[in-house]
């Protein structure tokens, strides 16, 4: 091999090892924002059904509250 043909092999041995970190970084990366999602759903899903129950347990507050009484 002339030295050309070495310096171009290294230059292609770097560039699939860094193609591989870029690879694996992805991945992660991946799994990463899938586990956040199923949290974010779980936590949407909970938020809906603590808002139900505050719901449930007293009047609505549709219009204005009245004032408190006075002593």
């Amino acid at each position: 091999m002339t030295g050309t043909s070495l310096d171009h092999a290294a230059r292609l041995d770097a560039l699939e090892t860094h193609f591989a970190h870029q690879d694996r970084l992805i991945a992660e990366l991946n799994d990463v924002i899938t586990t956040q999602w199923r949290k974010i759903d779980a936590l949407e899903r909970q938020i809906a059904r603590m808002r139900d129950e505050v719901q449930t347990l007293g009047p609505p507050r549709d219009g204005v509250e009245p004032p408190p009484p006075h002593y």
